[in-house]
């Protein structure tokens, strides 16, 4: 399946915008063959694009503002012509197949559940991310949108994270988990204990029981549930968890020529791990639960990255990914009412 309409680029948004996001979008059209509009201040994205000799390539829509990566939620109010505005409407006008930003975590999901709306029967859109994990990817759900839910959305989320994992990763009954402090069913607080209660007889959903911490990156459930708050925390622990340990490895090698010498030896297989363990090499977060497809790349992306979570955002749109979510969430509905 395929989609000929380009994918919006918010060329404004990121630590490194505007140069690494268009030398990642030149990558996106040469390397990928994908669609791909810029949106932003044209001066300055037209001579992002001279220095790749690609100013024919890559068109440009104007936007006349940009969200600060320390603006928050309130910023999509205040810029309502910002380049991540712009970039939602070319979606919901159906110019573009999907979003993709590096900017403001937070200015992006206000501006998305502002500009494309929550889809039906959704009660939150969340943040998906994918945990490095074998032989497919963990979905996080939800890693930082929602930090205040109820035990009903954390049911929603187990849905929009199956629904994700069915179409990126081929997986026809996705196992779900649920995030706590235990793996017995009675762990936890009021919140998970009662979210615990509903996965367990909501139909469409494979619940395989809570799941802890030291979890994430086994393998052991293809979706985990967990409030935004939690999720955000879990992630960036890791994150820098991953961190830590590979620069306790390099100084360690560093200290000895048997080290080094075995580094040497499995320098491939250090490599790839390094890839599979780097958060920027998977493309980016997913929001989802909008009337729209967006992916969130970590601010700090280079050219790789931002290339990368166009594919994804290309690929879930031509997917139907917001499809399969309306399919999943009104199915809910349905067998609720025959309740």
């Amino acid at each position: 399946m395929s989609d000929s309409r380009p994918v919006a680029l918010d060329a404004m948004g990121g630590d490194h915008a505007p140069h690494e996001i268009v030398a990642g979008a030149v990558h996106a059209v040469r390397e990928r063959k994908l669609p791909i509009v810029l949106v932003g201040s044209p001066r300055i994205l037209y001579e992002a694009l001279a220095d790749h000799d690609a100013t024919k390539e890559v068109p440009i829509v104007r936007a006349e503002e940009a969200l600060a990566m320390d603006e928050g939620a309130l910023a999509s109010l205040r810029r309502p012509r910002s380049s991540i505005a712009i970039a939602c409407h070319l979606v919901r006008r159906g110019d573009a197949s999907a979003v993709v930003s590096a900017g403001s975590t937070a200015g992006i999901v206000a501006t998305g559940r502002l500009r494309l709306k929550a889809q039906q029967g959704v009660l939150r859109p969340a943040i998906a991310v994918a945990l490095p994990t074998l032989p497919t990817p963990t979905l996080l759900v939800d890693a930082g949108a929602n930090a205040e839910v109820k035990p009903e959305m954390l049911v929603q989320f187990a849905h929009l994270g199956a629904a994700y994992a069915e179409l990126a990763y081929d997986i026809p009954e996705p196992r779900i988990g649920l995030l706590t402090i235990g793996s017995e069913a009675e762990k936890g607080n009021k919140l998970v204990k009662r979210a615990h209660e509903l996965l367990q007889s909501s139909p469409g959903i494979r619940f395989t029981g809570n799941v802890e911490g030291h979890d994430l990156l086994t393998g052991k459930v293809d979706v985990i549930t967990t409030d935004g708050f939690t999720g955000n925390v879990a992630l960036k622990t890791m994150e820098g968890a991953v961190r830590y340990a590979f620069g306790e490895l390099a100084e360690t090698i560093g200290e000895s020529r048997i080290a080094k010498f075995g580094a040497l030896m499995q320098r491939g297989r250090l490599r790839e791990l390094r890839r599979r363990l780097d958060a920027e090499a998977h493309g980016g977060a997913v929001l989802l639960g909008l009337n729209g497809t967006v992916v969130i790349a970590h601010g700090s992306s280079r050219a790789p990255a931002i290339s990368a979570a166009c594919q994804v955002a290309a690929d879930l749109s031509a997917g139907g990914i917001v499809a399969r979510i309306g399919d999943r969430v009104a199915a809910t509905h349905r067998s609720h009412r025959l309740w």
